[in-house]
């Protein structure tokens, strides 16, 4: 009798799903596990594209991989939205099928959630929507004079230093443009400082930053509603010619059905990124890793990544019948771009002490080009 192969389900393919995908086939022939990754969008992009793509150096077309790319590693991509998760009798529904399996990784990411803040679809722009990417660019490009707010309207949210990379960005493009001196940028945070998730002493370097290049940083702003060219807060209101917005992040309807997180959470993990339910995982955007009461792990790529390697590690170790006990070790950086074609590197570990232990490097041509090595060792390595 032929002995039955492990069948492992993949939700999402982004960072975790894609990491975690090719770490196990990596360590597993076909013959001894079948993968399946499930996905509504065909393809994966490296999320800072999208502010090249407003800079006007990128298109979409030219930033994306096919996930039906993973064929060729022999680990089946299915194009389709998943319907529902069904963790007692271990299947998961999607468009036109229920899916059985014995090993899950939910890597679904966070969703954007404009329509929680009344006004604000019909008054502003989405910053992390990639269909309103070129829009941006094309809005920026008609500007001559004026106010930008970019808005940060919920926390968490991912990629954390983007908001100041993309006004700094903006910054550029104005400069370029010889209109900088007529058009005012304002970045609005519910936080008091700019980056929780580096610290203080990280939060004032990026506030040097951006203040050095005439980009007012508003702290503490907590956003009720948007109204035509006008941001209402709780304490206060600002006037804008130009919203970008940062929406509130959420979790995919499915994982709230489902019974993995309560509503607009995520799901909670520990270091192992194991769920209360056997040979169930999560990795990624979609959960909530606490430091401590006050610090979680950012919802950035890089993290994403690391713990899809851990969870293939310890599936891997299952199927061979042994224990891998590797925790996720919270190590990780990520790059902001200055404007003037340079980059610094912020270098975060998330479990060195009683705090995370947070450092940013210079800014450097080399660090820009360590950013673009970054998204084409992914879009080799995964697709």
């Amino acid at each position: 009798m032929t002995e039955k192969i492990p069948q492992i389900l993949i939700l999402g393919g982004g960072f975790g799903g894609l990491s975690a995908a090719n770490e196990i086939r990596t360590s597993l022939p076909s013959s001894q596990a079948k993968i399946t990754v499930v996905d509504k969008k065909n393809w994966f992009m490296i999320g800072f594209a999208k502010l090249w793509i407003i800079r006007g150096t990128r298109t979409f077309e030219n930033s994306t991989g096919l996930l039906s790319g993973l064929a060729k590693k022999n680990i089946e991509f299915l194009n389709e939205e998943i319907l529902g998760i069904d963790l007692e009798k271990r299947n998961v529904k999607t468009t036109t099928q229920n899916i059985s399996y014995d090993f899950l990784i939910i890597a679904m990411g966070s969703v954007l959630s404009p329509q929680k803040i009344p006004g604000l679809i019909k008054n502003g722009m989405n910053l992390y929507d990639y269909r309103e990417s070129e829009k941006i660019h094309d809005k920026i490009m008609e500007l001559k004079s004026g106010n930008i707010a970019i808005s940060i309207m919920g926390m968490p949210y991912k990629c954390p230093p983007a908001p100041f990379e993309a006004a700094l960005l903006i910054d550029s493009m104005l400069r370029e443009n010889g209109i900088r001196d007529s058009v005012k940028i304002h970045c609005y945070s519910p936080a008091p400082i700019t980056l929780p998730a580096a610290g203080p002493e990280i939060s004032k370097k990026i506030l040097d930053l951006i203040n050095s290049e005439n980009i007012i940083f508003h702290n503490s702003c907590k956003i009720k509603s948007v109204e035509p060219n006008k941001l209402i807060f709780e304490d206060s209101e600002a006037e804008f010619d130009l919203l970008l917005a940062i929406p509130p992040h959420i979790a995919p309807e499915v994982i709230y059905e489902s019974g993995l997180a309560k509503q607009d959470n995520f799901i909670s993990i520990d270091r192992d990124c194991k769920t209360p339910y056997e040979n169930v995982y999560a990795v990624g955007d979609v959960t909530s890793l606490k430091v401590t009461d006050t610090w979680a792990v950012p919802k950035a790529g890089v993290f994403a990544e690391e713990e899809g390697q851990i969870v293939a590690k310890r599936i891997v170790s299952k199927i061979h019948s042994s224990e891998d006990t590797t925790l996720f070790d919270g190590k990780g950086g990520c790059f902001i771009e200055s404007g003037r074609n340079t980059a610094s590197l912020i270098e975060i570990d998330m479990f060195s002490g009683p705090t995370p232990s947070t450092k940013i490097t210079e800014s450097t041509t080399g660090h820009l080009d360590e950013k673009l090595q970054f998204e084409k060792d992914r879009l080799k390595k995964w697709l």
